[in-house]
Order: structure tokens, then sequence, then C-alpha cells
């Protein structure tokens, strides 16, 4: 069958009525109560205006309204946006009207402010949804373009019963990538495509995708009973897809507003967390060192995983998390906005990421021939089967990443490079945009970046090319380190650096700074961190 994202949803809250769907920051839903007030929230969209295939703009933190608006908006057939609530007024600009969003929903005093000033640049926007108090600057902007401003609390009075039409697998789900090396693209899943790879088919514990909905009432009635804390923002690809995976689970899920590691860690404790979902090293090494911090003093026996997804995720950080908790079970995401959930990456000897082989994962030359199990030859990893219809309103650039072979087979190639061994695994090096070519060698940003992070006063680092004169580029470093440790030097880096790598990959220059620049989601901002370099 086709699946749709808010069948499986009703599915599930019908199947296990009175388990605790989600918390936040104290404060328990069941089942039951969370989609009767995404119900009320899809009546109170509806009562506004919007229509199926209408979007609408994410313009949030963490919160219950964040997780109702999703599932509101898809009850009624509409798109939610995802929007990154630290982008500029130009990046918000940008991303209303690429997206042609025709409402927003938005929380924070300051963000209504922001969305105020930019009304008049963003025609289609017809109708704004306001959680709690509402800006007078807000107002007033919208009395001026004629644009309706209602209240999220409206929502209260409306009806709980779930009275929408029917829906198909070809609804639109619309996926903003993070644009950390460029304006953010919008990834453009069918439904039912969204569900059986970045959701794993409903089965990310098992093999096979679920086959209808009653296999899907069975399963999360037999599942038991989890808390998964995700510890990253709503408008992450990696986030969303944890969050439809735990709800087609029938598990509970765990959300704060902000990623703070010491509420993190306070939380495992007092919601019984068992799994932690993290964005990488930029996640993961403030809270290993709270796990530090506080290990002896809060209660850590319910944990037994943390997983991560979208970004490098080193040995060192992982190792540190181990001898805090040794029976922990680290689980290493790869996928993408573009390709949704690959599988998990094992680490061999040599720290060097794998994957095993798999029917929807090939590794394929520039022009798209795929590379025999065993070559040399270093390739683009190629995701097959469902993937995404393409990005929005970009013809040139779908093209150039969902390419059609000539036998007839759409892929995904983002730029990920690695190469295949004889037995079909394949061995991850990195991303293409960020290799840096030092004399004719290939250095990947994500490798010197792990090794770096291994050193003991660096609390982030970040890697970019640097000009120069004799090699073309050269390996940079911009590095954050603990507060109180000793004045770092290149010397040190390097001599710790050579330890595990090649010498053309050890940096040849580095800036300290008091703090890496990262996106809310943990991902790293590589065009901030070539400006620091290079200055």
């Amino acid at each position: 069958m086709q699946f749709n994202l808010a069948d499986v949803f009703e599915t599930v809250a019908s199947a296990v009525p009175d388990r605790i769907a989600l918390t936040y920051e104290g404060e328990n839903l069941s089942y039951t109560q969370l989609d009767a007030e995404a119900n009320r929230t899809a009546h109170l969209l509806a009562q506004a205006g919007v229509t199926r295939g209408d979007h609408v703009a994410l313009f949030l933190k963490n919160g219950i309204e964040h997780v109702t608006s999703i599932l509101g908006l898809i009850k009624i057939r509409a798109v939610p946006i995802n929007v990154n609530y630290r982008y500029t007024p130009a990046e918000l600009e940008y991303i209303f009207t690429n997206s042609d969003s025709v409402a927003v929903v938005v929380e924070l005093p300051e963000h209504q402010r922001t969305l105020a000033a930019l009304l008049e640049a963003c025609p289609m926007i017809r109708t704004v949804f306001v959680v709690g108090e509402i800006a007078d600057e807000l107002l007033t902007a919208a009395n001026a373009r004629t644009v309706s401003v209602v209240s999220f609390a409206e929502a209260r009075e409306l009806s709980p019963t779930a009275d929408f039409d029917s829906r198909t697998g070809d609804d639109l789900y619309l996926l903003y990538t993070g644009g950390t090396t460029g304006y953010p693209k919008g990834v453009m899943w069918r439904h039912d495509d969204f569900f059986r790879k970045p959701l794993s088919g409903g089965n990310p514990y098992g093999e096979g995708t679920r086959q209808d909905l009653a296999e899907i009432a069975s399963a999360a009635k037999e599942f038991p009973e989890l808390s998964f804390l995700i510890a990253a923002p709503l408008m992450h690809g990696a986030a969303l897809y944890s969050l439809f995976t735990f709800f087609t689970l029938g598990a509970r899920v765990v959300l704060r507003r902000d990623f703070d590691p010491q509420k993190v860690v306070e939380s495992i404790e007092k919601d019984s967390v068992q799994v932690i979902l993290i964005v990488g090293d930029g996640m993961g090494l403030p809270l290993v060192d709270e796990m530090e911090r506080r290990k002896g003093e809060v209660d850590l026996s319910s944990l037994f995983s943390i997983t991560s997804g979208g970004a490098i995720w080193s040995t060192s950080v992982r190792d540190r998390m181990l001898a805090v908790k040794p029976d922990l079970l680290l689980r290493d995401n790869f996928g993408a906005s573009e390709s949704g959930n690959d599988g998990a990456f094992t680490i061999d000897e040599a720290g060097n990421l794998r994957m095993p082989p798999s029917p929807n994962m090939i590794l394929v030359d520039e022009r798209l021939n795929e590379l025999p199990a065993g070559s040399d030859e270093i390739g683009y990893i190629a995701r097959i089967g469902n993937v995404p219809l393409g990005y929005y309103k970009d013809e040139e650039k779908t093209a150039r990443t969902f390419p059609t072979r000539a036998d007839g087979t759409r892929l995904s190639v983002l730029g990920d490079m690695g190469r295949v061994e004889a037995d079909g695994t394949i061995v991850f090096l990195g991303r293409g945009s960020q290799c840096i070519n030092t004399g004719g060698e290939k250095v990947f940003a994500e490798e010197v970046e792990a090794a770096l992070h291994a050193h003991p006063s660096i609390a982030d680092a970040l890697v970019v090319p640097a000009p120069d004169e004799r090699m073309g580029q050269q390996v940079a470093a911009v590095i954050a380190t603990y507060p109180g440790s000793p004045e770092l030097t290149l010397d040190e880096v390097q001599e710790h650096c050579r330890k595990t790598l090649a010498g053309y990959k050890v940096p040849r220059s580095i800036v300290l700074v008091d703090e890496v620049k990262r996106t809310p989601a943990g991902k790293a901002d590589y065009r901030w961190a070539t400006t620091m370099a290079s200055s």
C-alpha cells in the first residue's frame, strides 16, 4: 500500500492511546491527547484558509505547538516548511519566498518583529499564526498589508475530532536543507517514499517495510514503551526523521526547548531516557563533557544508546562516552535530507567509517557508472530506491543531485565520497565539497576534525582549505579550546595530529577562536570557518 504520514500517526494513536507520546519541559501528552491537540491545530489552520497543498513555514523553536503544527498540517494535506530560527533576515526572506509559503507559524517576540519587517517582501504570506502574545509590530505590519493574524490559542475551542478528507502516499513533504554551504534547498519527498526511506519503512530495528496500517498498529502495541530524547531542533532533518520514526513505533519522544547539555543529562534520570539523538560532535562534545562532570551524581542507568546523524561523530568522543557508561550502544546513522536514513556506520581499527553492503547504496564515477567491488578508484556514494522527487523550483540542481541513468534508475548523489571493498562494503571518506587539494593530495576535512577532537584541550574544531602559493591549498584549522586550557600552539597541534594522520593531512595553520560557529543543530558553518582561516 501507499503510506501517508498522517494516516500512520493516527493509526498508532488509536493502537496505543494511553501511552505518553510527548514529554516537553515536564509536560506529558498521551497519544490520545497529542492527536486531539493536532486535530484542533488542523481545524485552526483550515478555518484560516490553509488548504491541501498550501505551504506553511514553521518559524519556531522546539515546543508542543511545533509538533502539533507539523501533525496538523499533514492531517489537512498541507506542507510544513522547516525554518532555521537563526537565519538572518535575508535568509528568512529567501526561504519564505522560495518555499511559496502562504502562512507562517511564529512564537518568540523577536521572531515576530523580524517577520513584521519582512512581510512587505513576502507577498504570498496571507496569514500569520502566533503562539503566545502577539507583538504590536507584527499587528501593525500585518494590517498595512492586509495579512490576517491568528492567535494559536484559538485552537483550544475547536473540535478534537479527526474529520478530514482522505489522503494519499503522493502528498508532499518539503524538507529544507541546512544551507551551510549556500542557500537552503527544499527537498521534495512523497509521503510514501518518506515513510519507506527516512523512516525505514516503520521498522528501523528490524528487516523489511511494514506492509500496511494494521501491521503498524500491531507493531506499536508490541514495541516496548521506550523514551527517546531528541536533542536536535525540529527544524533539522535528523530531528524530523526521528520524531516521525519514534511516533511510528508508539514510543515516547522527549523534547527540550534548546540543546542544553546539563538539562539533557538531568533528563536521563528525570524522564528515564533510554535513547538520545544528537548531531555529531557539535552536540556530542558538550554532552560528553557534561556526562563526565555529572557521573556518579546523576542516575544514567536507563540510558542504553546514543545515536547520531547528520554530522561527523569522532571516535574520541565515542570513547569518552563509553568510558562514562561502558554498556552504551552507539549508533552513527548515515543519511541526509536528500536521501533519508541509509543505515549505520561501523568503525574499523584504523578509524575508518564503513557501511555494510546494501542494495540501495552503490559507488559511481563521474559518469554515474557503478564501480565494481574491490576497485581502487574513489567514487561518489549514490543512493537508489525511494529517493526524493527533486529540489523545489530548481531543475538545474535537481538534475545534478538526482540524475537518471540510461537504464531509468534514479539516483541521489550528494557528493559523499568513498571506495568500495571486495565484499561490497563502502568506506566513507568525506564530503567532496569539503575536500582539500594540497599539492595533488586529497584531504577530507572530517578526518582531520576527528583527529583534532581527540586533543584534550580542544572543545571544537573545523577544518577548511586556505590558499597556499606552492601547494595550491593547505589544511587550516579553526579551533576553540576549553576554558582554562593552556594556550595551544601550532607545533602542539601538529605533533598531536601526526600520531594518527599522514603528514600531508596535518594542519599547516590554526586560528584560535572563543567559539566555533555552528547551526542550532550542531552543523558546521564552513563559510564562516573559511573566512576566519583566511583572515
